[in-house]
Formats: structure tokens, C-alpha cells, sequence
């Protein structure tokens, strides 16, 4: 059967334009680089339109999925990169080298994550994980005359490596026992076995190979115990793509567990295993990111902490999943993938927002010390008021975005019963939350500015964060047509 290249638009449309954007860079431009951003965004813009009109179906046998799950994690990934690209102006401008190189590994990245939520195999997943993860290794060491810049790219090298490894392990010992890569083929062939009672003699194996599949991808959700590379990483990457690891790589990463966890191993019979693992993996991360997210000093290290609670209540969702088609018996997936699915897209708009007011900041007074943001209100009452909104959104206070996405995935929970106390881990840690974003507001309105200098903001930069309040606010009060985009992403699992 000859395949189906039109399902592939978005992807082969953004490749080539991200060779263009070398090409652009390499043979026409001189001094003016800035045009760069804009041919980028142009690129993504149109990728966006191909998303949206590309046909759903199969192609390459089963290794490439075009569905509604794969539909709106690509808008995800095209939004948050559209907000790392228009927020890198100030950056690129005082590198003297590979300027080009910059937007077009970004777009590269983002081509890999495209690849990644529509994998329907293992291989095919694991490639496509390595095209957003080197990338995203360069980009993070990408100030080469920077120590700290360097020294992440380094750590983030080594750890996702190391994780890397262990997710192909993982996948050997299924395909081991399985004999298939295809996640639908997997999950028949187990079912057949447990239907036949011959499963036990491999039990063991199925367990391991899933345990290793979940650490190998809870290092790009950045959960504890494997987050160790963020807070360093985070701090020493350019703030821009520090923006985008914190969204667009734990949307990569969640799209490749639910890929997974649900192709090939959503059976009565595997779901408390792997619902217990996600339920302890999301509570250490809420715990964890938050506590540890009250002793920084550093906004770039606090909001790395913050990120990192924030996968754990994604998490709950995925949780919820494992425990209402195991117990209700109906409508399995709606839940759980549907709430995920919002919260990414309203934690995408807050909390990148968040890291470009913090690069507007940065780039004006060259810190990223919280106590350097006193006095915010009055030296920018714009980037003060759009940073609280950011940072309430965050909190979960109504009428954000943040208040009705942590609603539905507790919601969730809820309704599939068994987790009640990963509910009120939740809730707890979510005032936790509260106190330090709270604290952030008190030092930009409650104490006096050592200077009186105003911030610069750059036009791109200034539309980017008005864009992203708007977001904040707008599916906070007006949710129904983003809960119904987000719904859509159930559409392949039967919800």
C-alpha cells in the first residue's frame, strides 16, 4: 500500500521551512537577523492552518496516527513554540554567532514532538523522541560563553541520556514478550495471552518493561524522583527556551505516556499497576516541586520547581484514567485525557507568560533575582499586573485558566474513586503554591523599588504577553469551546 504523504503535511511542511531558515540565514542575511523570528512565526503560522485541515487516518502501516489526541497536542506544541520564537528577539540579537541555527533547531524540535504525539509504534516514537531531545540539548547550552549555559546543556546531555536508555530497555523487554512495536498489536497480543492463561510466565517482564517505559518518560515530564536536571537546567538554558522546555517538552512527553499507557497496555489487568505508579510519581512531584518551589531566590529555579509540581497534577489525570475504566467499566478515557488536555493548554498560556515577563525583566535589568522584582508596579504596572495574573492562574485562583483546569482534573479523580487522598495531596500543595506566587505579587506591589528606572519591553515581546494574559483570562471565563477542543483529543480512545 502506498502511503498517505498528505496526513504528513504539518510535519514535511515544517522540516523543510526550518531548512529554509538556515538557507535564509546562511546565503541572504548579513546583519539584520531579526528577520529570522519572523519567517519562523510565518512558518509556524502556516503549519497551524495544515494542522488544522489535514485528514485523520493511518499511514506507514500503523507507525503514523493523524487523529483528534494528535490534533491538539500539535496546536500545543505550535503555540508554545510560536511563544519561545517571539520571545527570543532580544537573545538572538546579542548573539554574534548561529543565529539562524537557533530558530531552525526550535522548529526542528517542534517537527519531533509533531512526530511523537502521532506515533502509533515504539520505533517510530523513540525516533521522534530523539529529534525533540537533541535539539533541545543544543538549544539549552546554546550561550556558549556562559558557564552556567554550558553546564546545563551538559547535565541535560548525560540525564536524558541515561533516560533514553532506559525507555529503550523498557520497550525491548515488551517487544521481547510481545514480538511487536505496535501498541494496538501489543495490547491484543497481552490480551490474548491473559485470555488464554499464559501471561504469568511473563508477568514479570510485562511489569519491568512498563516500569522502565514510565521512568524513561517521566524524566521529559521532569516528576520527582527523576527532576533532577531541571532546576540546574532551567537556570542555565536561555530564558526562551527554558520557556518552552517547561511546556512543550512535558506536552511531548505526556503525549508519549498516554500514547502508550493506553495503546498497549490499557487492560483491566495493567491498569492498578501503572495507575499506582502515576499516583505516587504525581504525588512526590506535588510535594516536592512545591516545598522546594518556597526556598528559591531565583525566579527561573522557582518556576523549574513550580513546573514540576505543575506535571504532577497533569499526572492526576492520567491516574484517573487508570482507575474509572477499571471500576466504571464506561466511558473510559473522556475524564481523564480530556482533563490533561485542558490543564496543558491553560498551563501553556500562564505559565509561559510567566517566563516572558520574567525575559522582558531579565533582558532590561539583567537579573533574575526575586528581589530584584520590588517595586515592579510602579516602574511597569503592565508587566506587574500580567505577572500576577500568570502567577494566580498558576495558584488556581477563579475566574484563570489555572482554576478550572486543576477543577477538572480533580473532578476526575473524583469521579473514578479510589484516589481521594491524591485529591487532598492536591489541595494542599496548591496553598503551598499560593504562598509563594502570592509572594512574588507582595515584592512587586508592597515594597519600594530601589530604583525608579522603567522597564523596555520590545513590540514581539509586549504582544506576546498581552496575548498570553488574554488566553489566561479568556478560557477562565469562556471555557466551553476549549473543553470541547480538548474532548476532541478523546476521540481515538473510545471516550
Amino acid at each position: 500500500m502506498i502511503p498517505d504523504f498528505s496526513m504528513l503535511m504539518p510535519e514535511l511542511f515544517l522540516f523543510l521551512w526550518a531548512i529554509l531558515v538556515f538557507l535564509i540565514d546562511l546565503f541572504f542575511l548579513k546583519e539584520k537577523k531579526d528577520v529570522l523570528a519572523y519567517v519562523s512565526l510565518l512558518g509556524l503560522a502556516i503549519t497551524l492552518v495544515l494542522i488544522c485541515i489535514v485528514p485523520e487516518g493511518r499511514t506507514f502501516g500503523t507507525s503514523f496516527i493523524s487523529d483528534g489526541f494528535a490534533f491538539f497536542f500539535k496546536i500545543v506544541f505550535i503555540a508554545s513554540t510560536m511563544i519561545a520564537v517571539a520571545s527570543s528577539g532580544q537573545l538572538i540579537s546579542r548573539l554574534r554567532y548561529n543565529r539562524g541555527e537557533y530558530y531552525g533547531l526550535i522548529l526542528l524540535t517542534t517537527v519531533g514532538m509533531m512526530f511523537l504525539a502521532s506515533a502509533g509504534e515504539m520505533i517510530s516514537l523513540y525516533v521522534a523522541l530523539e529529534l525533540t531531545t537533541i535539539g533541545l540539548f543544543i538549544l539549552a547550552a546554546y550561550r556558549k560563553n556562559s558557564v552556567e549555559s554550558a553546564e546545563a546543556g551538559l547535565k541535560y546531555l548525560i540525564l536524558g541520556a541515561i533516560s533514553s536508555a532506559i525507555l529503550l530497555f523498557g520497550m525491548s523487554m515488551t517487544y521481547g514478550v510481545t514480538g511487536s512495536t505496535d501498541f494496538a498489536r501489543i495490547h491484543d497480543v497481552i490480551q490474548m495471552k491473559l485470555n488464554q492463561g499464559i501471561i504469568k510466565a511473563a508477568w514479570d517482564v510485562h511489569v519491568l518493561g512498563l516500569m522502565m517505559i514510565i521512568a524513561g518518560l517521566s524524566f521529559k515530564l521532569a516528576v520527582v524522583p527523576f527532576h533532577m536536571w531541571a532546576p540546574d537546567v532551567y537556570q542555565g538554558a536561555p530564558t526562551p527556551i527554558t520557556s518552552f522546555l517547561s511546556v512543550a517538552s512535558k506536552a511531548a512527553g505526556l503525549a508519549a505516556l498516554v500514547r502508550i499507557l493506553i495503546g498497549a497496555f490499557g487492560i483491566d489487568a495493567f491498569m492498578d499497576d501503572w495507575g499506582i505508579m502515576i499516583a505516587v510519581l504525581a504525588s512526590l512531584a506535588m510535594i516536592v516541586g512545591n516545598i522546594s518551589a518556597v526556598l528559591q531566590s531565583n525566579i527561573k529555579r522557582m518556576l523549574a520547581y513550580s513546573s514540576i509540581a505543575q506535571a504532577g497534577y497533569i499526572l492526576v489525570g492520567l491516574v484517573a484514567m487508570s482507575r474509572y475504566y477499571s471500576f466504571n467499566n464506561t466511558s473510559p478515557w473522556d475524564l481523564g485525557v480530556s482533563s490533561m488536555s485542558f490543564y496543558i493548554l491553560g498551563y501553556m498560556f500562564a505559565n509561559m507568560g510567566a517566563f516572558a515577563v520574567a525575559i522582558a525583566f531579565s533582558n532590561h535589568y539583567g537579573s533574575d533575582k526575586i528581589r530584584d522584582y520590588a517595586g515592579l508596579a510602579k516602574k511597569s504596572p503592565v508587566l506587574a499586573a500580567t505577572m500576577s495574573i500568570f502567577l494566580l492562574s498558576l495558584a488556581g485562583i477563579p475566574p484563570l485558566v489555572g482554576f478550572l483546569a486543576k477543577y477538572y482534573i480533580f473532578a476526575s479523580a473524583i469521579s473514578a474513586g479510589g484516589y481521594l487522598w491524591l485529591v487532598l495531596i492536591g489541595l494542599l500543595t496548591s496553598v503551598i503554591a499560593l504562598f509563594y506566587y502570592a509572594s512574588i505579587i507582595r515584592q512587586m506591589y508592597f515594597v519600594e523599588p530601589a530604583t525608579d528606572e522603567k522597564v523596555s519591553v520590545p513590540p514581539l515581546l509586549y504582544a506576546t504577553i498581552g496575548i498570553a494574559a488574554f488566553c489566561t483570562i479568556l478560557i477562565g471565563c469562556y471555557p466551553q469551546p476549549f473543553v470541547t477542543l480538548a474532548e476532541k483529543a478523546t476521540s481515538v480512545f473510545g471516550g
